[in-house]
């Protein structure tokens, strides 16, 4: 079926609601203020007892100046980010599995692309954002498909702050780069509302070493500019007696030259319109929450002449509820219908989930927590997805508690549109993939006046199997579900910071030690038993160390990324590499309205010169200078 270009009119829905900016700036001279009543979901981390979920720190002294999520990740984290160059398509990696085993959520609304069965992580800016956290390992019984490695879910909030806030931002960095953000967040009587708008330009003229040509000559990167554009609006009403309506919509673009690999001279281009909108209902009561959510995503990518369209619509109704103070529980349904016009098919399907959840503290100190999903994809049972947690803490006393921690879950993932259903070579009969995995914490914390600091060290063991790859058959590529993979490893991750005479001094560091390797596939790849995956480095550590007053900040910053073969035979791989990176701030004020801060960060200080994808070049050294006013 031919699909139309429906490229939604950036700049007409803007000027469309124009008029009812003004209107609310009308209306705010004659508001009375009242005081917020605070209503919010309950928090994810609710229900996942001996599982690791890592909240980032979004401050301005601590948080990124700019870019996307998937440069937050790579700098903040021990995950391994796979990016085609700077702002070209990146996809992660969560304990060694693959892009596609690893769930994203925009205010809990599920975004994995249904045709491709994964996220690209740079098409997300961190323009409008909130928080990021990310649950560690399989999820599935939490969060359904594609959660076998893991979650990350983007937030965006209002806060409970009533005065009027305008945020200016600007960034001007090497290469012909530079980014623009514009912000407004005001509250009306029972109604708070915030409006982002932001554009980003990536010149991406760097330079680089053609190892791929005779004597390895200097070139300038000439094919990869970006640019992008958005619309984030956050609405919240609170309607008494606890009861809240908040609603968030998402509209970006983003034009790409797509950066050819070394010595190749393709000018590929890509052009991506996203439309996320989410409503959520939640009423408090004594002992309930409620939640209905009502959400839609859809996705225009527009490759070269090739035009894909999918659509994804979602109802989904949650209660939690406390029995006693020993026990919680969550009970929940998820509809969602899956709309697919690809460049050679186009298919529809449905799918409903239903899901339990239950904590259960046997003392004060023991903690456990079960829960169950099964989702009948197009009328047919998934195998059904359980999960168990439990959390025990002993030595505490005022000042440190020392914990111990488990968990067992199953995760699953549902072939995606282009597995079944891409001409010539789809597969209607693929089976979904499944995951069993378990690991075993141990947490650490301590604080006092000055000086707090926490250490948690996890071990992890996941096995998948019906892992989908494609594979040559006669004149074409087709799906099949020949390999089974094995993953194992430790993350350790400490922090402290210390308070002194007006100064906060951190430390933070994040490594990971994922082996994962094939144990069954397809015939004639015997070599690929036991071997490493392709790009997934056994050794990824990430340190930071900042400084901080009421005036000045400061950071440092490194990583490290070990060798990533590059086959699944092991024989080509590329070297390791490190990168360093460091900035400073400086906030002021001016005649008690104006306040602001200026930054300065330098990237990849001793200009090395690395590829996270083999034959694709990533930039040397670079500086980035932020202005950012608040009003």
């Amino acid at each position: 079926m031919a699909v139309v270009n429906q490229r939604i009119p950036f700049l007409a829905i803007v000027w469309l609601l124009l008029p009812v900016w003004g209107y609310c700036q009308e209306l705010a001279r004659d508001t009375v203020e009242l005081d917020p009543v605070e209503v919010a979901a309950v928090p994810m981390r609710t229900y996942a007892y001996g599982q690791r979920i890592r909240s980032l720190d979004l401050s301005a002294a601590e948080g990124p100046s700019g870019g996307s999520v998937a440069d937050l990740l790579q700098d903040r984290t021990g995950l391994f980010i796979r990016a085609y160059g700077p702002g070209m398509a990146a996809s992660l990696s969560i304990r060694g599995t693959s892009a596609g085993h690893n769930a994203l959520f925009w205010n809990g609304l599920p975004v994995n692309s249904p045709s491709l069965g994964q996220a690209d992580y740079s098409i997300f800016p961190m323009a409008g954002m909130d928080q990021v956290d990310i649950h560690y390992g399989s999820a599935g019984a939490l969060y359904g498909t594609d959660a076998i490695g893991g979650a990350v879910h983007l937030s965006t909030s209002l806060s409970r702050d009533q005065r009027r806030k305008s945020h200016v931002k600007t960034q001007l960095g090497s290469f012909g780069n530079w980014g623009q953000e514009i912000s407004h967040q005001q509250r009306l009587q029972s109604i708070s509302f915030r409006t982002s708008l932001y554009r980003n330009v990536l010149a991406n003229r760097y330079p680089y070493t053609d190892w791929a040509s005779p004597d390895t000559p200097i070139r300038y990167q000439d094919h990869a500019a970006v640019h992008q554009q958005g619309w984030v609006q956050d609405i919240r009403a609170d309607l008494g007696k606890a009861q809240v309506l908040q609603a968030s919509v998402w509209l970006g673009e983003i034009q790409r030259e797509v950066q050819p690999v070394m010595g190749s001279s393709s000018r590929d281009v890509q052009n991506d319109t996203n439309l996320r909108a989410v409503l959520d209902y939640i009423k408090n009561g004594p002992k309930t929450t409620w939640n209905i959510k009502a959400g839609i995503v859809r996705d225009h990518m527009e490759f070269n002449s090739d035009v894909n369209l999918t659509l994804q619509a979602l109802l989904a109704a949650a209660v939690d509820w406390e029995p006693s103070a020993r026990w919680q529980s969550r009970s929940g349904v998820r509809y969602t219908r899956i709309q697919g016009d690809l460049s050679t098919y186009s298919h529809s399907e449905q799918r409903i989930e239903l899901y339990q959840a239950t904590n259960y503290k046997p003392l004060d100190n023991l903690a456990f927590s079960l829960q169950l999903r099964q989702l009948l994809h197009e009328g047919q049972p998934v195998p059904f997805t359980p999960g168990v947690g439990v959390s025990w803490t002993f030595g505490k006393s005022p000042v440190q508690q020392w914990e111990l921690l488990g968990a067992a879950s199953k995760g699953f993932k549902v072939p995606t549109l282009n597995d079944r259903y891409w001409v010539p070579g789809g597969n209607p009969d693929l089976a979904s993939e499944q995951s069993w995995s378990k690991e075993l914490g141990f947490n650490q914390q301590f604080t006092n006046k000055i000086l707090q600091f926490s250490n948690r060290l996890s071990l992890f063991h996941m096995s998948v199997d019906n892992w989908i790859i494609w594979l040559p058959e006669e004149s074409y590529w087709t799906p099949k579900n020949v390999r089974k993979v094995v993953s194992k490893g430790l993350e350790y991750f400490m922090e402290w910071e210390l308070k002194q005479g007006g100064w906060d001094l951190g430390w933070e560091a994040d490594y990971a030690w994922t082996h994962t390797s094939s144990r069954s596939v397809a015939a004639g790849n015997e070599m690929d038993l036991g071997k490493q995956l392709p790009y997934v480095p056994i050794h990824k550590l990430q340190v930071r160390g900042k400084v901080k007053n009421d005036r000045f900040s400061g950071f440092v910053s490194g990583q490290y990324t070990g060798e990533r073969f590059v086959t699944s035979d092991n024989q080509t791989a590329l070297p390791a590499y490190s990168l360093w990176g460091a900035g400073v701030s400086r906030t002021f004020s001016w005649k008690k309205w104006v306040s602001g801060s200026v930054a300065l960060e330098v990237h990849n200080v001793w200009n090395t010169e690395y590829q996270l994808l083999r034959l694709r070049p990533m930039p040397g050294r670079n500086f980035q200078l932020t202005i950012h006013l608040e009003l």
